[in-house]
């Protein structure tokens, strides 16, 4: 049993989604021990994402902890089979941590939505806007830093090409200049082809709308294969929050359904994005 030495963001889940099985079962870790055969200790490592466990070993704890959802067993054994390195780990040098994170999580959604404030989301982020943004970062980056980030963000992109994507943006985000007027149009214009796109919307939160309080922070709702396995990144000044318990997941597809419900149609919002393009 050789440890990882890098645990990624989906192999913890893997691990906590088989712990939440056996604590469903009223199983302790030395009871589930026993009733399984497995080691405590390596059992206790799976859990933890520490070591790899196949499709096989899947199925056999979910039938001794009693799990009758077969859509939730398919799916975690087949995150089990997951082999190979993703495109983000030859990036893992050269971008933080948190960038490899996004990158997963992107890569295994069925759908993604999102609700943004200040910035354009990043998947819908022209060249130049990135390079903007960037070079405004806190603290200050070096132009080998910036290219980095661009290149990874470009590369994560990609993933509308696979990907069912959901945008809510705020007209704050869509009139921030992050370099000067004439990239600002450009992004403009981007996002309205992108829009185009059968399967990628854009829907705009204007300032004049009412019953709209906002959220504080960028959030992204990631759908997986099963509902059980929806996750939630909301961006913080510390980086991003991972949240998967059920009640964080209701709470935040309650907040972006109330988002979507004030925001203007994906109609409405071209005909809104068009105008700021001849304001422009």
């Amino acid at each position: 049993m050789v440890a990882r030495s890098v645990i990624t963001v989906r192999q913890k889940r893997l691990g906590r989604e088989l712990r939440k099985l056996r604590e469903l079962a009223g199983l302790g870790l030395r009871e589930a021990a026993r009733a399984t055969g497995i080691n405590e200790g390596k059992l206790s490592n799976v859990e933890a994402g520490r070591v790899g466990v196949s499709s096989e070993r899947v199925r056999f704890l979910a039938s001794h902890y009693g799990v009758g959802d077969a859509g939730l067993v398919d799916a975690l054994a087949a995150m089990a089979a997951e082999r190979g390195r993703g495109w983000w780990e030859e990036h893992r040098e050269a971008v933080p941590a948190g960038y490899m994170r996004v990158a997963e999580l992107e890569h295994h959604a069925v759908e993604l939505r999102t609700f943004q404030t200040v910035h354009v989301p990043g998947l819908l982020q022209t060249e130049k806007q990135m390079r903007g943004i960037f070079a405004s970062s806190v603290p200050s980056l070096s132009e080998e830093q910036r290219e980095a980030r661009v290149r990874f963000r470009l590369r994560r992109q990609e993933v509308l090409g696979s990907v069912t994507y959901a945008a809510v943006v705020h007209e704050a985000a869509l009139r921030l200049r992050a370099a000067d007027r004439e990239v600002a149009r450009e992004q403009l214009l981007h996002i309205l082809e992108q829009s185009e796109r059968s399967h990628v919307s854009v829907r705009v939160v204007p300032f004049d709308v009412d019953g709209f309080a906002g959220i504080s922070n960028p959030v992204t709702y990631a759908n997986g294969s099963v509902p059980q396995l929806d996750t939630v990144l909301v961006d913080t000044q510390h980086g991003g929050a991972y949240l998967d318990a059920e009640a964080q997941l209701n709470r935040y597809r309650t907040v972006l359904a109330t988002i979507e419900k004030v925001a203007l149609s994906a109609a409405e919002s071209r005909d809104f994005i068009e105008d700021l393009v001849r304001q422009s």
